[in-house]
């Protein structure tokens, strides 16, 4: 299985840099089984059942994104140079890693000031990143980090712009609850109010599910042999009820349909042990590729994915990957915008 099997040619001008307004007027293909159909993710209501459980992901995104500077003492008087840091995680010993630019530039001990309240020290680094300790920490922090931080935005959208005001908004999920994230699950950010309202109306139900997605869901696979590649790491949780109600649907004889990559790598990590989702708390770093056994997910909602991905190899795990090709084929011919705030898909492997 080579990185080149999940290649293909993408126009440069449907990547998307601004979500659909509303939410839910993003287009949506729907793949069931063999058959292409075409439409917007209000059809949702059509094609999920009474009965039908969508998983969510209810991460929320930090403002990870920090612009500062440093001040040094010189020959010349005091002088002042910019950095740029994005944070990645917290460690349990209260300092938060993060990528830094230009880390080699920066002194252990000195500190970045981001704002009249927020700053930070650089304490250590480690494996190219820098550990700092901010001077704040608790909702503190959170509140500082909120007025001067800047979403995350990715790689593909970033090169095409700066983050802006708007993105705080758009690049979070309108359920978003538990901080941790530094990408959206961005299948997730099709949905609005109205929509999950109409979803409730006609039996459609929810199940929440943490999964703290990391800057490591940006990596390119560098290797041929993609089943050689190795997994980042991301902190998820199932909870017991979650678990239950998944459980219980699959009794009943509904679908359990993850919205996005990241839920669905949760539920089937929470299932590896006995072959039944069960509660679950940790790190996962499964990585999911043609021949994987799924044993929870029965369909999937998710974006349209960068090419030599390990979420191409996924969804050509749930789908086959000539099936996946073929669809990828159509999206492009019908100027289906890609990416974090592009349009989505619905995998139903079964028609």
């Amino acid at each position: 299985m080579q990185l080149s099997d999940f290649d293909f040619d993408l126009p440069e001008d449907l990547i998307a840099t601004r979500p659909a307004s509303p939410r839910s007027s993003a287009r949506l293909l729907v793949a069931e089984g063999d058959t292409i159909h075409d439409g917007r993710v209000t059809d949702l209501l059509d094609w999920l059942r009474p009965g039908d459980r969508l998983v969510l992901n209810d991460t929320r995104v930090i403002p990870a994104r920090l612009n500062g500077w440093r001040e040094r003492e010189s020959e010349h008087g005091l002088t002042r140079a910019q950095v740029e840091l994005t944070l990645l995680e917290p460690r349990a010993d209260g300092t938060w890693a993060a990528l830094v630019k230009p880390l080699r530039k920066l002194r252990d001990g000195e500190v970045v000031v981001f704002s009249d309240a927020l700053s930070a020290k650089l304490e250590a680094r480690e494996d190219g990143q820098g550990l700092f300790r901010f001077n704040l920490v608790g909702e503190d922090f959170d509140k500082a980090l909120d007025e001067a931080g800047a979403m995350p935005l990715p790689p593909y959208i970033a090169a095409k712009r700066a983050a802006d005001d708007q993105d705080k908004s758009d690049y979070q999920t309108v359920w978003a609850e538990h901080s941790g994230a530094v990408a959206a699950p961005t299948a997730s950010l099709h949905f609005d109010q109205p929509l999950l309202d109409a979803l409730e109306a006609k039996g459609v139900q929810f199940t929440r599910v943490t999964l703290h997605v990391g800057a490591g869901t940006f990596l390119p696979v560098k290797v041929d042999d993609v089943t050689t590649h190795k997994m980042h790491g991301e902190w998820g949780e199932v909870t017991a009820a979650a678990a239950s109600e998944i459980v219980a649907t699959k009794a009943a004889g509904g679908r359990v349909i993850p919205v996005g990559t990241t839920a669905l790598r949760l539920i089937e990590t929470a299932a590896r042990d006995s072959g039944v989702i069960a509660p679950w708390t940790g790190v996962t770093d499964i990585f999911i590729y043609p021949g994987f056994d799924f044993r929870v997910a029965d369909a999937l909602m998710t974006n349209f994915h960068l090419p030599k991905s390990t979420l191409m190899m996924l969804v050509s795990a749930l789908m086959g990957r000539d099936r996946v090709m073929r669809i990828y084929d159509h999206a492009v011919t019908e100027r289906y915008r890609f990416f974090s705030y592009g349009d989505a898909s619905l995998l139903l492997p079964k028609a």
